[in-house]
């Protein structure tokens, strides 16, 4: 159940992030925010088997570079289910294809209550 002042609320939101204090960080603030975490995952091919096992992902937020292997997978993925997702990295925009041009970025750190308001505005 989500409420117009808290849009987290029962929201599942899949976290893909490979570095560990990042991810465990933007857990505990979502699960905070009352969402319920998918993940974290650090790699592409535990996102994809997550996403494929997963009936309901409300959101996503996907760090671009995942030991050493880009998430595009991960975006194409999510945009088939019609998942809305950020992408939350050290990278420039410059840096993401062009066929993301509508996708937020966000360059880390960023608060999750900013990202809530983007996902489910």
């Amino acid at each position: 159940m989500t409420s117009a002042t808290n849009p987290l609320a029962g929201r599942r939101v899949l976290v893909v992030e490979d570095e560990y204090f990042i991810a465990d960080d933007l857990q505990r603030q979502f699960e905070e925010c009352g969402a319920e975490v998918l993940g974290p995952v650090p790699r592409v091919e535990e996102a994809l088997a997550l996403i494929a096992a997963t009936p309901q992902i409300d959101a996503a937020v996907l760090d671009i570079n995942l030991q050493d292997e880009m998430v595009y997978p991960v975006a194409d993925a999510l945009q088939a289910r019609g998942v809305p997702f950020i992408f939350a990295t050290g990278y420039e925009k410059t840096a993401i294809p062009a066929r993301y041009a509508g996708v937020r970025h966000y360059e880390k750190p960023f608060e999750v209550a900013c990202i809530a308001q983007v996902l489910f505005a």
